[in-house]
């Protein structure tokens, strides 16, 4: 039966809503109609071209619109709010309008525009336009050549690629038989051009687009592509490491490495081209108006997984609330917490994105062999080894053409092959690219290089020309005093095997703010030499080592849409599996690696979950909510308790019993210390602190439960005063 209120009947208030939606209606259709071809599309701007502002809205784009109204005239409803907002400064036609993840628009404006529309109540935030760096770096590599073993999973899926683009004649992104069902309701579309001709979609390569408009098309390197094609070559390198099928063969400077696949090979791909090059390397990047389109566009089209491999700032800024958008939309969203070290805080540092941090993998290792037995170890990607050679230092043997200095550093052209042929040359670090200077040494018919750094920093297996040991300094230093005493002195380089070093925090994974609304990163992954595939056009080898935040951010991202395509699961059950399953990585705290390691094999036989609705994200940025049920607690300042609520995901009754261990400076309980839950019955707990002393300005631990079937779910609690 249905009830009553004030104002008559349920049935009755049901029709008062819906004739006043089709009054809405008809308004609004009216006020576009006279608005034509609108003041917005019609005035030019108040002085001058201006700077490019992104500007938001207040509420939600389409995505997080809990209304009546259908999704057509809500759209035209967002963009008559936009024009009236626009109209109100005189603004000229924006470059981009959004209307899915947000209700916003890019728009050039002048420093008085900008000033005004910050002060509309109808305006939530009003940024410049910037241009933000890749969380990768190509040619950087120690690990083993597969980052994964899979030959399934993914399937049904589509992960979303925001990024520098992609190579579409990869055999990792072509419709090979096997890749399982299709993905449902997917709405995206290959773009077509110069250099994107028709076909280069498939049923692996499901969309692809590009967005240009924030960088500038006079902006880019003349020998960049105005299409979805790669021409930096991290684009490729993410799709490959999240979803490149299965069983591609590798094979590099005829050396057969095995076989490669993604995390989640079955996966489809919609590739989101946002990031450029530059003619000067340095202003290369993404700029916030073509991501944050590109995000938009992603999320209308419906993807399932969002991969975004790019840094930024520590902010609740116009990128996170497109994100957001995507997060409405029940769209699994990772980032990238990027690289800029301990003394940085972490990207993305929204509870609705699942942040990544980076950890060391396995090394592949070299030596340079001397006569006498001494071994100097160092970086070696070859598995082939040469020798006994003649080892020549560079700068000895310039070309008649080429300064000693050049020389040095193995620049192109810069050694002379009389002097080198035959020879394992001893290049310095630094001016030009690890892999030129092996080039350079195969130029001039040399058979072999060590790579020696001159100061503190990393030693990297890369695909070199000639077999290559990379030294720290010390031992280059070591080298070259045994050189000076054996003029002519012969050496070997061998490869010595793979060493498989407990992982650790990377040095330059940004860390979490103490003093931020949520515990960031949300977990870390390997992120040191993860191999991937590059356009040939980038590196003739079509494959490269990348190093960063931005390969562990693809790696999550393929693990989630292996849980997706397992499960019945929405975006927090998979964010909150992710987390829950990870394991601990030594000498780390919260604050560097969230949860800890990714394990995708035990993500998935997680029993309890820390579910989150996806308007409680919009409820906790407007305020109206205090706490989210977030995998993680941060306790700052006074904060002594917080609440959660775990799920049980089984298919049958299970006790879970808590612990809460690692806390070394407070005493922490749960309450209740056990609960029996049914399959898909919840129970709320409290964690409480009490300090065991003095003013203690840090400490963490965990809130582990753990099933009577032997299941483990553990979050971290990072505690700052």
């Amino acid at each position: 039966m249905l009830g009553t209120t004030a104002g008559g009947t349920a049935s009755e208030s049901v029709v008062r809503r819906l004739l006043g939606a089709v009054a809405l209606t008809v308004a609004l259709v009216t006020a576009l109609l006279a608005a034509a071809p609108g003041r917005a599309g019609a005035a030019p701007p108040a002085s001058g071209p201006g700077e490019l502002y992104l500007v938001t809205l207040a509420g939600p784009g389409e995505a997080g619109y809990r209304g009546m109204l259908p999704a057509s005239l809500h759209q035209l409803e967002l963009r008559h709010e936009q024009d009236l907002v626009l109209g109100s400064v005189e603004a000229p036609p924006p470059l981009y309008r959004w209307t899915t993840a947000l209700n916003g628009f890019a728009v050039r404006l002048s420093r008085a525009q900008a000033t005004e529309l910050a002060a509309n109540p109808e305006v939530t935030a009003v940024e410049k336009n910037a241009v933000r760096r890749l969380a990768g770096t190509t040619g950087s590599g120690a690990a083993a050549p597969r980052p994964g073993h899979a030959t399934r999973g993914g399937a049904g899926t589509v992960i979303g690629v925001v990024d520098s683009g992609i190579a579409p004649e990869n055999p990792l992104f072509s419709a090979v038989p096997g890749l399982g069902r299709s993905p449902r309701g997917f709405r995206g579309e290959c773009s077509s051009g110069p250099d994107w001709p028709d076909g280069s979609c498939n049923r692996k390569l499901v969309a692809a687009r590009w967005f240009v408009e924030g960088f500038g098309s006079d902006q880019v390197r003349t020998t960049s592509s105005l299409s979805p094609r790669d021409d930096e070559g991290h684009g490729t390198q993410m799709a490959s490491v999240a979803a490149g099928n299965a069983g591609v063969s590798v094979r590099v400077n005829d050396q057969r490495l095995g076989s490669y696949g993604g995390v989640a090979p079955q996966a489809r791909l919609a590739v989101y081209k946002a990031c450029w090059t530059a003619p000067d390397p340095s202003d290369d990047g993404c700029a916030t108006a073509d991501l944050v389109t590109a995000i938009d566009q992603a999320t209308a089209d419906g993807v399932d997984v969002l991969n975004l491999s790019v840094g930024g700032p520590a902010e609740f800024d116009t990128v996170e609330r497109a994100l957001l958008g995507a997060a409405e939309a029940g769209v699994v969203v990772v980032a990238a917490a990027g690289n800029g070290g301990a003394g940085s805080f972490a990207a993305h540092p929204s509870p609705w994105v699942t942040t990544v941090g980076g950890t060391t993998g396995v090394e592949r290792r070299g030596q340079v062999r001397l006569p006498s037995g001494v071994r100097l170890g160092g970086a070696m990607a070859s598995t082939r080894g040469v020798g006994p050679a003649r080892l020549v230092v560079a700068s000895r043997v310039a070309a008649p053409e080429a300064t000693r200095s050049d020389a040095r550093v193995c620049t192109p052209g810069s050694l002379d092959a009389a002097r080198v042929a035959g020879a394992i040359v001893l290049c310095d670090r630094g001016a030009i690219g690890r892999v030129d200077k092996s080039a350079a040494v195969a130029q001039a018919d040399g058979v072999g290089m060590v790579l020696a750094n001159t100061g503190a920093g990393s030693v990297d297996a890369d695909f070199h020309s000639v077999p290559t040991v990379h030294l720290h300094r010390a031992d280059a230093r070591a080298l070259r005093s045994w050189l000076a005493r054996h003029p002519g002195g012969r050496v070997d380089l061998r490869p010595i095997g793979v060493k498989h070093a407990p992982a650790r925090v990377t040095p330059f994974t940004a860390g979490g703010d103490p003093t931020g609304a949520v515990l960031k990163p949300d977990l870390v992954g390997p992120a040191v030499g993860i191999l991937g595939a590059v356009p040939p056009d980038v590196r003739s080898t079509r494959w490269d080592f990348v190093s960063g935040t931005s390969a562990a951010t693809a790696r999550t991202s393929g693990a989630a849409a292996v849980l997706l395509s397992r499960h019945d699961w929405s975006p927090s059950v998979v964010r909150s599996a992710l987390a829950t399953s990870a394991a601990r990585v030594g000498g780390a705290s919260a604050l560097r690696e969230g949860a800890g390691l990714l394990r995708p094999g035990r993500a998935g036989s997680q029993w309890l979950a820390y579910v989150v609705e996806p308007a409680d994200y919009r409820a906790w940025l407007d305020g109206s909510v205090a706490d989210l049920n977030t995998p993680s607690v941060l306790l700052a300042g006074s904060q002594d308790s917080a609440r959660r609520t775990i799920t049980n995901l089984g298919r049958r009754a299970m006790y879970f019993s808590s612990s809460a261990p690692g806390f070394t400076r407070h005493s922490v309980a749960v309450t209740p210390a056990a609960v029996q839950l049914a399959p898909g019955e919840s129970a709320t707990f409290t964690v409480r602190v009490t300090r065991a002393g003095g003013p203690v300005p840090l400490d963490d631990g965990w809130v582990a439960w753990l099933g009577a079937n032997g299941s483990r779910a553990r979050i971290p609690v990072l505690i700052t005063r």
